[in-house]
């Protein structure tokens, strides 16, 4: 696997597994079972009701908005 270019979503994701003790996979997961579907309603919530922070939020719904 190849390291993410900075500025890709994916380049937050060691720091994110760090910080939030949870792998990548569940937040993606967890991003997708979600009913919104906005990309800012998506990272508000994220913030709100799972604490992350917003650079952390944000990587998250935007690699799973690019990959699906």
């Amino acid at each position: 696997m190849t390291t993410p270019a900075k500025g890709d979503p994916a380049s937050y994701f060691p720091a994110i597994e760090k910080k939030y003790g949870r792998p990548v996979e569940e937040w993606l997961d967890l991003i997708r079972s979600s009913p919104l579907t906005k990309h800012m309603e998506l990272v508000a919530w994220l913030k709100t009701e799972h604490g992350l922070g917003h650079g952390h939020a944000n990587a998250l719904v935007a690699h799973t908005r690019a990959n699906g």
